[in-house]
Protein backbone atom coordinates (compact mmCIF):
# COMPACT_ATOMS: atom_id res chain seq x y z
CA UNK A 1 0.00 0.00 0.00
CA UNK A 2 1.20 3.51 -0.31
CA UNK A 3 -0.18 6.93 0.24
CA UNK A 4 -1.11 8.90 -2.53
CA UNK A 5 -2.78 12.44 -3.23
CA UNK A 6 -3.85 13.93 -6.76
CA UNK A 7 -3.78 17.40 -7.49
CA UNK A 8 -4.91 19.53 -10.78
CA UNK A 9 -3.38 22.46 -12.29
CA UNK A 10 -6.77 23.93 -13.87
CA UNK A 11 -10.68 22.81 -12.54
CA UNK A 12 -11.93 19.45 -13.54
CA UNK A 13 -8.20 19.11 -15.79
CA UNK A 14 -5.94 15.79 -15.37
CA UNK A 15 -5.37 14.61 -12.60
CA UNK A 16 -1.55 14.13 -11.14
CA UNK A 17 -0.54 11.95 -8.60
CA UNK A 18 1.86 13.23 -5.71
CA UNK A 19 3.71 11.72 -2.45
CA UNK A 20 2.25 13.77 0.16
CA UNK A 21 5.01 12.33 2.56
CA UNK A 22 3.72 13.22 5.99
CA UNK A 23 1.94 15.67 5.78
CA UNK A 24 -1.92 16.10 5.40
CA UNK A 25 -3.56 17.85 2.59
CA UNK A 26 -7.30 18.82 1.96
CA UNK A 27 -9.41 19.30 -0.85
CA UNK A 28 -8.98 22.78 -2.23
CA UNK A 29 -4.79 23.90 -0.69
CA UNK A 30 -2.77 25.25 -2.70
CA UNK A 31 0.38 23.06 -3.21
CA UNK A 32 3.55 22.96 -5.23
CA UNK A 33 4.46 20.45 -7.68
CA UNK A 34 8.02 19.72 -8.70
CA UNK A 35 8.24 20.21 -12.44
CA UNK A 36 11.32 20.06 -14.83
CA UNK A 37 12.14 23.62 -14.60
CA UNK A 38 10.48 24.86 -10.93
CA UNK A 39 7.67 23.99 -8.91
CA UNK A 40 4.03 24.87 -9.98
CA UNK A 41 1.22 25.69 -7.72
CA UNK A 42 -1.44 23.20 -8.22
CA UNK A 43 -4.94 22.38 -6.32
CA UNK A 44 -5.20 19.58 -4.17
CA UNK A 45 -8.53 17.21 -5.43
CA UNK A 46 -8.05 14.30 -3.94
CA UNK A 47 -7.02 14.03 -0.32
CA UNK A 48 -4.31 11.76 0.57
CA UNK A 49 -4.97 8.17 1.55
CA UNK A 50 -4.06 4.60 1.23
CA UNK A 51 -4.53 2.68 -1.50
CA UNK A 52 -3.89 -0.76 -2.61
CA UNK A 53 -3.69 -0.25 -6.24
CA UNK A 54 -0.53 -1.93 -7.59
CA UNK A 55 0.15 0.49 -10.48
CA UNK A 56 0.15 3.70 -7.72
CA UNK A 57 1.20 2.00 -4.77
CA UNK A 58 5.00 0.99 -6.68
CA UNK A 59 5.14 3.79 -8.99
CA UNK A 60 7.79 6.47 -8.32
CA UNK A 61 5.65 9.16 -7.34
CA UNK A 62 7.33 12.87 -6.92
CA UNK A 63 6.96 14.44 -3.50
CA UNK A 64 4.77 17.08 -2.80
CA UNK A 65 6.72 20.21 -1.81
CA UNK A 66 4.09 21.44 0.72
CA UNK A 67 1.82 24.40 1.00
CA UNK A 68 1.80 27.57 -1.27
CA UNK A 69 3.16 30.75 -0.26
CA UNK A 70 1.36 34.29 -0.35
CA UNK A 71 4.60 34.98 -2.72
CA UNK A 72 4.07 31.03 -5.23
CA UNK A 73 0.11 32.30 -5.33
CA UNK A 74 1.56 35.50 -7.20
CA UNK A 75 4.24 34.55 -8.96
CA UNK A 76 1.41 31.83 -10.47
CA UNK A 77 -0.88 34.54 -11.12
CA UNK A 78 1.68 36.57 -12.78
CA UNK A 79 2.41 33.97 -15.11
CA UNK A 80 -1.07 33.36 -15.59
CA UNK A 81 -1.27 37.29 -16.90
CA UNK A 82 1.64 36.83 -19.36
CA UNK A 83 0.48 33.77 -20.93
CA UNK A 84 -2.89 35.38 -21.55
CA UNK A 85 -0.54 38.35 -22.84
CA UNK A 86 1.43 36.15 -25.01
CA UNK A 87 -1.18 34.33 -26.44
CA UNK A 88 -2.65 37.45 -27.49
CA UNK A 89 0.06 38.83 -29.25
CA UNK A 90 0.67 35.53 -30.66
CA UNK A 91 -2.69 35.28 -32.39
CA UNK A 92 -2.19 38.59 -34.15
CA UNK A 93 1.05 38.34 -35.34
CA UNK A 94 -0.03 34.93 -36.72
CA UNK A 95 -2.98 36.32 -38.26
CA UNK A 96 -0.65 39.39 -39.76
CA UNK A 97 1.83 36.09 -41.54
CA UNK A 98 -1.40 34.79 -42.45
CA UNK A 99 0.12 31.19 -41.73
CA UNK A 100 -1.57 28.34 -41.73
CA UNK A 101 -1.24 27.13 -37.80
CA UNK A 102 -3.85 27.34 -35.07
CA UNK A 103 -2.44 28.41 -31.62
CA UNK A 104 -3.07 25.72 -29.12
CA UNK A 105 -1.37 26.77 -25.91
CA UNK A 106 1.72 29.23 -24.24
CA UNK A 107 3.90 27.90 -21.59
CA UNK A 108 6.83 30.16 -19.98
CA UNK A 109 10.28 29.01 -18.33
CA UNK A 110 12.13 31.50 -16.41
CA UNK A 111 15.83 32.21 -16.32
CA UNK A 112 17.86 33.70 -13.69
CA UNK A 113 17.41 36.99 -15.62
CA UNK A 114 14.98 38.47 -18.33
CA UNK A 115 17.09 37.68 -21.16
CA UNK A 116 16.42 34.19 -19.96
CA UNK A 117 13.28 33.82 -20.50
CA UNK A 118 11.88 31.57 -23.03
CA UNK A 119 8.50 31.34 -24.30
CA UNK A 120 7.12 28.05 -25.49
CA UNK A 121 3.97 28.59 -28.22
CA UNK A 122 2.25 24.71 -28.71
CA UNK A 123 0.64 25.28 -32.28
CA UNK A 124 -1.43 22.65 -34.88
CA UNK A 125 -0.62 22.81 -38.61
CA UNK A 126 -1.99 20.36 -41.26
CA UNK A 127 1.71 20.39 -42.62
CA UNK A 128 5.06 22.19 -42.39
CA UNK A 129 4.80 25.83 -41.76
CA UNK A 130 7.75 28.49 -42.76
CA UNK A 131 7.65 30.77 -39.24
CA UNK A 132 10.90 32.36 -39.61
CA UNK A 133 9.34 35.44 -40.21
CA UNK A 134 6.83 34.92 -37.14
CA UNK A 135 9.76 33.66 -34.69
CA UNK A 136 11.41 37.42 -34.75
CA UNK A 137 8.44 39.45 -34.36
CA UNK A 138 7.41 37.40 -31.58
CA UNK A 139 10.82 37.95 -29.93
CA UNK A 140 10.89 41.27 -30.21
CA UNK A 141 7.35 42.08 -28.82
CA UNK A 142 7.61 39.45 -26.08
CA UNK A 143 11.17 40.28 -25.34
CA UNK A 144 12.21 36.66 -24.45
CA UNK A 145 13.38 33.70 -26.69
CA UNK A 146 10.99 31.94 -28.53
CA UNK A 147 10.32 27.95 -29.12
CA UNK A 148 7.55 26.92 -31.63
CA UNK A 149 6.53 23.70 -31.48
CA UNK A 150 3.92 21.93 -33.89
CA UNK A 151 1.93 19.53 -31.89
CA UNK A 152 -0.53 16.49 -33.52
CA UNK A 153 -4.04 16.50 -33.69
CA UNK A 154 -4.32 14.48 -30.20
CA UNK A 155 -1.90 16.10 -28.54
CA UNK A 156 -3.91 19.92 -29.22
CA UNK A 157 -7.30 18.03 -28.22
CA UNK A 158 -5.42 17.34 -24.90
CA UNK A 159 -3.94 20.40 -24.35
CA UNK A 160 -7.07 22.46 -25.32
CA UNK A 161 -9.82 20.06 -23.63
CA UNK A 162 -13.58 19.98 -24.15
CA UNK A 163 -16.44 18.20 -23.98
CA UNK A 164 -17.38 14.65 -25.93
CA UNK A 165 -19.45 13.33 -27.69
CA UNK A 166 -20.94 11.28 -24.50
CA UNK A 167 -21.34 14.41 -22.88
CA UNK A 168 -18.12 14.66 -20.40
CA UNK A 169 -14.73 15.87 -20.58
CA UNK A 170 -12.00 14.17 -23.01
CA UNK A 171 -10.41 11.36 -21.86
CA UNK A 172 -7.07 12.88 -22.90
CA UNK A 173 -7.39 15.78 -21.06
CA UNK A 174 -8.49 13.85 -17.96
CA UNK A 175 -6.55 10.66 -17.20
CA UNK A 176 -4.67 9.51 -20.50
CA UNK A 177 -1.40 9.20 -19.86
CA UNK A 178 -0.41 8.05 -23.81
CA UNK A 179 -2.08 7.27 -26.73
CA UNK A 180 -2.85 3.94 -27.89
CA UNK A 181 -3.29 2.93 -31.52
CA UNK A 182 -6.84 2.48 -32.69
CA UNK A 183 -8.29 1.21 -35.69
CA UNK A 184 -11.35 1.15 -38.20
CA UNK A 185 -11.45 -2.72 -37.49
CA UNK A 186 -12.31 -2.25 -33.86
CA UNK A 187 -15.49 -0.06 -34.73
CA UNK A 188 -16.32 -2.48 -36.79
CA UNK A 189 -16.18 -5.14 -34.54
CA UNK A 190 -18.73 -3.14 -32.02
CA UNK A 191 -21.31 -2.62 -34.85
CA UNK A 192 -20.65 0.61 -35.28
CA UNK A 193 -21.16 2.74 -38.10
CA UNK A 194 -17.89 3.71 -40.60
CA UNK A 195 -19.03 7.08 -40.24
CA UNK A 196 -16.06 9.20 -39.28
CA UNK A 197 -18.83 12.30 -37.88
CA UNK A 198 -20.43 8.84 -35.73
CA UNK A 199 -16.78 7.52 -34.59
CA UNK A 200 -14.27 10.29 -34.57
CA UNK A 201 -13.53 12.64 -31.36
CA UNK A 202 -12.66 16.03 -31.28
CA UNK A 203 -9.10 15.45 -32.46
CA UNK A 204 -10.88 14.27 -35.92
CA UNK A 205 -9.37 11.09 -34.75
CA UNK A 206 -10.94 7.66 -34.39
CA UNK A 207 -12.12 7.67 -30.40
CA UNK A 208 -9.89 6.85 -28.33
CA UNK A 209 -12.71 5.14 -26.25
CA UNK A 210 -13.31 2.75 -28.68
CA UNK A 211 -9.76 0.66 -27.64
CA UNK A 212 -11.45 0.38 -23.98
CA UNK A 213 -14.19 -2.05 -24.78
CA UNK A 214 -12.29 -3.89 -27.41
CA UNK A 215 -10.71 -6.46 -25.70
CA UNK A 216 -14.73 -7.38 -24.04
CA UNK A 217 -16.06 -7.29 -27.39
CA UNK A 218 -12.81 -9.69 -28.85
CA UNK A 219 -13.34 -12.30 -26.13
CA UNK A 220 -17.43 -12.37 -26.59
CA UNK A 221 -17.03 -12.77 -30.54
CA UNK A 222 -14.65 -16.03 -29.90
CA UNK A 223 -16.95 -17.59 -27.35
CA UNK A 224 -20.42 -16.70 -28.51
CA UNK A 225 -22.00 -18.68 -31.39
CA UNK A 226 -22.08 -17.05 -34.28
CA UNK A 227 -24.86 -14.57 -36.09
CA UNK A 228 -26.95 -17.33 -38.13
CA UNK A 229 -25.70 -20.70 -36.07
CA UNK A 230 -28.57 -23.04 -34.68
CA UNK A 231 -28.56 -23.40 -30.96
CA UNK A 232 -30.67 -24.83 -28.30
CA UNK A 233 -32.62 -22.67 -25.44
CA UNK A 234 -34.86 -23.35 -22.84
CA UNK A 235 -37.46 -22.21 -24.99
CA UNK A 236 -36.73 -24.50 -27.93
CA UNK A 237 -34.48 -24.49 -31.10
CA UNK A 238 -34.05 -21.41 -33.16
CA UNK A 239 -31.27 -19.15 -34.80
CA UNK A 240 -29.15 -16.54 -33.53
CA UNK A 241 -29.90 -13.22 -35.40
CA UNK A 242 -27.93 -10.19 -33.08
CA UNK A 243 -25.14 -10.10 -30.60
CA UNK A 244 -25.63 -7.98 -27.10
CA UNK A 245 -22.10 -7.58 -25.94
CA UNK A 246 -23.31 -4.92 -23.00
CA UNK A 247 -25.32 -7.57 -21.50
CA UNK A 248 -23.46 -10.60 -22.17
CA UNK A 249 -26.03 -12.22 -24.12
CA UNK A 250 -27.55 -13.07 -27.71
CA UNK A 251 -30.37 -12.41 -29.85
CA UNK A 252 -32.34 -15.89 -30.62
CA UNK A 253 -35.52 -16.31 -33.56
CA UNK A 254 -37.23 -19.38 -32.18
CA UNK A 255 -37.98 -22.28 -35.45
CA UNK A 256 -41.34 -22.95 -34.27
CA UNK A 257 -42.90 -19.60 -33.39
CA UNK A 258 -40.85 -17.40 -35.10
CA UNK A 259 -40.57 -15.17 -31.55
CA UNK A 260 -37.57 -13.67 -30.81
CA UNK A 261 -36.04 -13.68 -27.38
CA UNK A 262 -32.90 -12.86 -25.44
CA UNK A 263 -30.82 -15.57 -24.32
CA UNK A 264 -27.80 -15.26 -21.76
CA UNK A 265 -24.86 -16.16 -24.04
CA UNK A 266 -23.20 -18.78 -21.19
CA UNK A 267 -26.91 -20.69 -21.42
CA UNK A 268 -26.84 -20.63 -24.90
CA UNK A 269 -22.97 -21.92 -25.43
CA UNK A 270 -24.32 -24.47 -22.86
CA UNK A 271 -27.33 -25.75 -24.80
CA UNK A 272 -25.31 -26.22 -28.34
CA UNK A 273 -23.72 -28.75 -27.01
CA UNK A 274 -26.46 -30.47 -25.97
CA UNK A 275 -28.25 -29.32 -29.21
CA UNK A 276 -25.29 -31.37 -31.49
CA UNK A 277 -25.02 -34.56 -29.06
CA UNK A 278 -29.28 -34.68 -29.96
CA UNK A 279 -28.91 -34.03 -33.63
CA UNK A 280 -25.52 -34.79 -35.15
CA UNK A 281 -24.50 -33.38 -38.51
CA UNK A 282 -26.15 -34.62 -41.64
CA UNK A 283 -23.62 -36.41 -43.80
CA UNK A 284 -22.86 -35.14 -46.78
CA UNK A 285 -23.67 -36.85 -50.30
CA UNK A 286 -20.97 -39.25 -51.56
CA UNK A 287 -19.30 -37.29 -54.72
CA UNK A 288 -19.29 -39.00 -57.95
CA UNK A 289 -16.42 -41.23 -58.46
Amino acid sequence: MARVMAVSFRRYGRLYYLDPGDRDYRVGDQVLVPTDTSAEVAECVWAPEWVDDAELAFADLPRCQGLASAQHLERDAANRRRRAEARLVAKKLIKKHALPMKLIGVDFVDGDASVDLLVVIYFHAPGRVDFRALVGDLARSLQARIDLRQIGARDAARITGGLGSCGRELCCATFLTDFEPVSLRMAKLQNLPANPLRISGACGRLMCCLKYEHPLYASFTKEAPAIGSEVSTEAGDGVVIAHQVPSDSVVVRMTDSGRVTSCNRASVCGSRAAYTERRPPTPEPPGPR
